[in-house]
């Protein structure tokens, strides 16, 4: 009997544990945000805080969670450096049929970008890009780590928000 009992007892604690474990790690139901209204008209990346401010007008729309760079501390130097790069720049081209889920590229390198690496004799690298998850992985993955090349990733539903309202020419701010 007293076997029994703990037998019970053993199979509640685990199933108890297993549901606390489920609770923490699975993400939790989010209510659909509504559209955005009116276009981007600008985009604040904070670095330290691997946070993405949108705004339409003057108005905060969004703030997302993003990835950035596989060495993001400072500012990027040169092609292969794995950093993103910090400045003020502008959405300059877009890609639907990325190799990540749509991608919205940013004018970088800039003069001063180039002029530096030229001082320095490297490249500075370019392909700069807000992008979605790559293409390979299974629908709704998102890698939760810094893991680009420099760019900047954000999960594909997200992306795909970005890439909707996004004009070219909006104004980019990527703060350390």
């Amino acid at each position: 009997m007293l076997r029994r009992l703990a037998r019970i007892f053993s199979g509640l604690t685990l199933a108890v544990l297993i549901a606390g474990v489920v609770a923490i790690v699975l993400p939790r139901p989010q209510p659909p945000l509504p559209p955005l209204a009116g276009p981007v008209s600008r985009i604040v990346v904070e670095k330290a805080a691997r946070r993405m401010t949108v705004y339409t007008g003057d108005q905060v729309a969004r703030v997302y969670r993003v990835r950035l760079g596989f060495a993001p501390e400072g500012d990027k130097l040169r092609q292969g450096d794995g950093r993103t790069p910090e400045g003020t720049f502008r959405i300059d081209r877009r890609n639907a049929s990325s190799a990540y889920h749509l991608s919205l590229g940013i004018d970088y390198p800039q003069k001063e970008d180039s002029a530096r690496a030229a001082a320095a004799g490297v490249d500075p690298g370019g392909d700069i890009f807000f992008h979605g998850q790559p293409n390979i992985l299974p629908a709704g993955v998102t890698l939760g780590h810094d893991w680009t090349a420099g760019c900047i990733a954000l999960a594909d539903a997200e992306i795909e928000e970005l890439f909707a309202a996004t004009p070219l020419g909006a104004r980019v701010d990527i703060l350390p």
